[in-house]
């Protein structure tokens, strides 16, 4: 039995920049406005705005993408849109292979993206970074991209578990 685990979380540093740089826009002009009259609102309301700031600018990296495949299936979670742990059964899937995609153009970027809101014929996606994910095309007809960092491992743990596949229908 081979087992194939990965996890992510959103630790791009062009990421960490943009978050600290929109963070310093308005925690400039909090504390500008502070200095100026410090009357304004008192050392606690200042305090308790900075958190809040600080809290909501950092509550991207709280998100984290666990996948795991297995002799049962793939399994997923993407917390914390995800409490527990997703099952995708062997037998509940046509096809699952690793390819490259373009996150922006074919799911509107990184995240829980796609279904309702974009390009239906492409699916969800669950990715927190790069281009490389596992793509499942469900015998129900939806689809579903897993983004993975670890395109060889993914590979090979998919070709291990291809007769789970490719028997369920006889």
């Amino acid at each position: 039995m081979r087992i194939f685990k990965e996890e992510q979380r959103f630790t791009q540093l062009w990421l960490i920049v943009l978050v600290v740089v929109s963070m310093m826009v308005p925690l400039g002009i909090i504390l500008g406005s502070y200095i100026k009259n410090p009357n304004r609102f008192s050392g606690l309301e200042l305090i308790t705005i900075i958190g809040i700031i600080t809290l909501a600018s950092g509550i991207i990296f709280i998100f984290k993408l666990s996948s795991r495949i297995d002799e049962l299936g793939i399994h997923y979670k993407f917390f914390p849109f995800h409490l527990k742990s997703r099952l995708i059964k062997w037998q509940d899937i046509n096809t699952a292979y690793v390819r490259t995609y373009d996150a922006i153009t074919e799911y509107g970027g990184w995240g829980l993206k796609g279904g309702a809101l974009w390009k239906k014929s492409k699916g969800t996606a669950i990715n927190v970074s790069g281009d490389i994910g596992i793509q499942l095309e469900l015998k129900n007809g939806k689809k579903l991209l897993i983004g993975t960092q670890k395109e060889n491992e993914a590979k090979k743990i998919l070709e291990t578990y291809k007769s789970k596949i490719d028997n369920q229908d006889e």
